[in-house]
């Protein structure tokens, strides 16, 4: 019974990092902007004609810079209006900066059908050589 009760309070302790589920009309989608040395890194999650884009959420990693660098990434093209937030960069250029994964509870729909989501994270600095982005959501 103490192992039972034990358990219990772990699983009752624990994040609950639960998305809503996909509808079943949904077409999964995912984005990356590849390895970006010192630019702007972006993940586009398509648009497509009469169909709304939906982000699920986001990850960002990177490796440090020359010098140490605080940047906004941001999300555009949602419903809500561009969200915010902060990233920071280690000074290092082979250290490894802490990622920034973002999964949404509820997936945010674009402001229109045809209109593109994009996570873009502004350049980290000189020295910076690995910084990439991944997006993921559905389209219906």
């Amino acid at each position: 019974m103490k192992k039972l009760l034990l358990i219990l309070a772990l699983l009752a302790s624990a994040p609950a990092l639960a998305q809503a589920p996909l509808p079943l009309s949904g077409v999964e989608l995912t984005a990356t902007s590849g390895t970006v040395a010192a630019g702007t890194a972006a993940a586009t999650l398509a648009a497509a004609s009469g169909k709304v884009t939906y982000i699920c959420g986001f990850a960002i990693t990177s490796t440090g810079s020359t010098g140490a660098a605080v940047v906004a990434p941001t999300v555009t093209g949602i419903v809500t209006g561009t969200l915010t937030f902060a990233y920071a960069s280690v000074a290092g250029a082979t250290l490894s900066n802490q990622p920034l994964i973002v999964p949404f509870g509820t997936c945010m729909p674009a402001s229109a059908p045809n209109t593109a989501i994009v996570v873009s994270v502004p350049t980290l600095g000189a020295g910076n050589t690995n910084t990439t982005v991944n997006a993921w959501g559905y389209r219906r």
